[in-house]
């Protein structure tokens, strides 16, 4: 299996650098308010891909944060539960004790 991960990356590794080689034509990205930026079309690709990686990452961070939060959460109900039936077992496994006189 390791074997037709790494051929099946490498062929894809491949796919994009042929990619990359083909688009080197330069290119003008223009914005509002008449900015413009000129550079490789492969370059800017890559430059926006990244971009929107990073933003799909911060994006993500509340919804990791919080659950991380509801885990340790849950783990610490978890271990108190634990605790709650281990005492239980032992005042069960101990013999009645007589009343005092």
């Amino acid at each position: 299996m390791k074997i037709l991960f790494r051929i099946f990356a490498a062929i894809l590794f491949i796919v994009f650098f042929g990619f990359a080689l083909k688009n080197t034509q330069e290119v003008a990205l223009q914005f509002f308010m008449g900015y413009e930026i000129r550079g490789p079309l492969v370059l800017l690709l890559l430059g926006f891909f990244a971009g929107g990686a990073v933003l799909g990452v911060l994006a993500m961070t509340p919804t990791v944060f919080r659950h991380r939060r509801e885990l340790s959460k849950n783990k610490k109900a978890i271990a108190t539960m634990e605790k709650e039936t281990q005492a239980q077992l032992l005042a069960r496994s101990q013999p009645p004790q007589p009343d005092a006189v």
